[in-house]
């Protein structure tokens, strides 16, 4: 068992609104230096660059976990984590033919670019990744489940696209046992205006879409190692697992 300092939400060049400087080797350099030694990559609705940033990571020895920030047909933003690569891929083309049929605006979003782990570009991703799946939250979350991923809506502090932005209040069903916040939340302040999250498991990352946002939140997680399965016994502090933001 050991501490991690983990980033669970960080942008790939891949994401809509990121900044193409997200590159592997300068994401993860930065990441050295700031002292992070756990990371996923959570594009919006697509994980065709976590190979790439995985085989970088583990060049440099900091641990990397497949993830994507799915947004439903509510546009809530949902954080799905995997240990499993051939069931996350399954999942990543359930999503990728879940999604609204809208190509993307490059002159607004920019550019939504796949990559090796040398950064060569092998395609540009036409299809709209800002917009939502046609699945419902709680299609999303059986869909994730069935392929062995771990669901965590994303920035339950935000005014957007959060599970209380969308829908108001958070339901019995399906029911969560971790909740990322934003880099900078004031978690007592949240808590006033929100009691419904008290005693529940929080996940602060930085949520970055330029290097500039790398450190800006993060969270100390203790687990026998860095993955999914390991982040879901945390979340319910199974046997001196611990998450703190």
């Amino acid at each position: 068992m050991r501490w991690f300092n983990a980033d669970l939400h960080i942008h790939s060049v891949l994401s809509p609104c990121g900044g193409l400087e997200m590159s592997p080797r300068e994401l993860v350099a930065r990441l050295k230096t700031i002292g992070i030694d756990w990371f996923a990559i959570t594009d919006h609705n697509s994980m065709a660059n976590c190979p790439a940033y995985e085989a970088v990571a583990k060049r440099a020895g900091i641990e990397f976990t497949w993830g994507m920030e799915l947004q439903t047909s509510e546009e809530i933003h949902l954080l799905v984590y995997f240990d499993n690569v051939v069931l996350a891929q399954a999942f990543d083309q359930e999503v990728y033919a879940s999604l609204l049929p809208l190509d993307n605006d490059a002159d607004f979003f920019g550019d939504q670019v796949i990559i090796d782990e040398n950064e060569n570009i092998l395609s540009v991703e036409q299809r709209a990744l800002s917009n939502s799946s046609l699945w419902d939250l709680n299609t999303a979350v059986e869909m994730a489940l069935a392929h062995d991923g771990f669901c965590v809506p994303a920035h339950v502090d935000s005014g957007v696209n959060s599970i209380i932005s969308q829908l108001g209040f958070l339901p019995e069903k399906p029911r969560f046992n971790a909740f990322g916040i934003t880099a900078r939340a004031d978690v007592s302040r949240f808590l006033q205006k929100q009691p419904v999250f008290s005693g529940k498991t929080l996940i602060r990352s930085s949520d970055a879409h330029y290097l500039s946002d790398l450190g800006s939140g993060f969270s100390r997680i203790r687990v026998l190692e860095a993955g999914a399965s390991e982040l879901a016994k945390a979340a319910l502090r199974l046997d001196h697992r611990n998450i703190i933001i």
